[in-house]
């Protein structure tokens, strides 16, 4: 299959990138406005049972048990409500319910109005995780703690000062995070919202993958930093095989684990997944000996949607993933096709959920910074084109 030069994916990836980066901030929450029913004739992929699920009923009292087998009891909505890890307040702004959300930790900072708006919030972050005392002074009705919350050191500890907390399992696929959205919902009294929320997210993966269904996969890796790679039963892997790549990590390891430099050259990964804060690494040994290191293909992601299990996080993530398959098999796509060009807002783990246990980049669904990559990205991309398309039309010369 014929190729367009690697260095062409960079600078497609990036003005996608750049284009689409506008987030919840802008106001585009699903539920805000027309959400289109899942398409009938999509081809079936990985969440292709959808149409079938029953969205849950708000009904208060609400009784319900969550993953330490606490039974949690509210008796009326909450009125103030504290996220302990990013993809739960990601799933709120998603419902337009910040304004009931009264503390959540400095990695949700880039959902619009997190820390410098109408609603005066708590930051409950910590170093590390977060901080019990000033959760338990923002006076919360509910703490809706995803999995990558710690049991022992904030759960049961703001459990036993009298606080209602809610403690999710761990959002392995698609599937999961629905469940984790309809759950949330009940939690808060948005059920609605959940519905919908859920109906936009499966409608987009089904489009995205009839957007790839007719590219070869190309090999991907996707490095959080030390040697450790996102891999199998993670819904990070779920959402690079939605997105059209093959993740050469998932073949023979599942979680989070640390790979040998030798692993990772023998894997020889077409594309490398990556996040500001590992923007250099196809520079750096072993990436720099892989085809994706070789070619440049690098696929520039954001960490608070590729790392927070939520579903503005599969709908961005995986857009993103499909405009750099099309763009490395020269696909004449529309420029800027995918997820909403001006909602680009959005937990969990790694961000895990975001949330993934003890994994090493707890919390770095963070992006620590809300804006879109600057010039100097646009520049480099730009200088790397010019320079691959002088060295083409140079070995071309008789």
């Amino acid at each position: 299959m014929t190729r367009i030069p690697a260095v062409v994916v960079a600078v497609l990836v990036v003005t996608a990138f750049v284009g689409g980066f506008a987030g919840v901030a802008a106001g585009t929450a699903p539920n805000g406005g027309t959400i289109a029913q899942p398409d009938a004739t999509a081809q079936p992929g990985v969440a292709d049972a959808h149409a079938d699920v029953e969205a849950p009923t708000c009904e208060f009292p609400l009784t319900v048990t969550d993953a330490t087998g606490e039974e949690i009891t509210l008796e009326e909505p909450p009125e103030r409500i504290v996220t302990t890890n990013p993809s739960a307040a990601q799933v709120l702004w998603e419902f337009g319910a910040q304004d009931r959300v009264v503390g959540l930790t400095q990695f949700a900072a880039y959902l619009d109005g997190a820390f410098d708006g109408d609603v005066e919030r708590v930051n409950v972050s910590a170093d590390p995780g977060v901080d019990n005392e000033k959760i338990v002074g923002a006076d919360p009705d509910v703490v809706l703690a995803p999995n990558a919350t710690g049991v022992d050191d904030t759960v049961q500890p703001l459990r036993d000062a009298g606080l209602t907390v809610y403690h999710f399992h761990e959002a392995q696929d698609v599937d999961d995070i629905a469940d984790k959205t309809d759950l949330i919902g009940q939690l808060v009294g948005e059920c609605e919202a959940a519905a919908e929320t859920n109906a936009w997210m499966y409608d987009e993966v089904d489009a995205v993958e009839e957007r790839t269904a007719d590219y070869d996969r190309p090999t991907a890796l996707y490095p959080l930093g030390s040697g450790f790679v996102a891999a199998g039963d993670t819904f990070i892997d779920e959402i690079m095989t939605i997105g059209g790549v093959e993740n050469v990590a998932a073949a023979e390891h599942v979680g989070y684990p640390q790979l040998s430099p030798e692993v990772v050259i023998e894997a020889d990964p077409e594309l490398i997944l990556v996040i500001d804060r590992t923007a250099g690494i196809l520079d750096e040994e072993p990436y720099s000996q892989t085809t994706a290191g070789i070619e440049g293909n690098a696929v520039e992601m954001q960490v608070h949607y590729l790392n927070q299990p939520a579903p503005r996080s599969v709908v961005e993530s995986t857009n993103t993933l499909a405009d750099a398959v099309e763009a490395y098999f020269g696909s004449d796509a529309d420029e800027g096709a995918g997820a909403d060009d001006d909602a680009a807002d959005g937990d969990d783990g790694i961000d895990g959920d975001d949330e993934t246990p003890d994994t090493p980049v707890e919390g770095d669904d963070d992006a620590t910074s809300v804006a879109a990559p600057g010039f100097g990205v646009a520049v480099t991309a730009l200088a790397a084109l010019i320079a691959a398309l002088s060295a083409t039309l140079l070995a071309r010369r008789p």
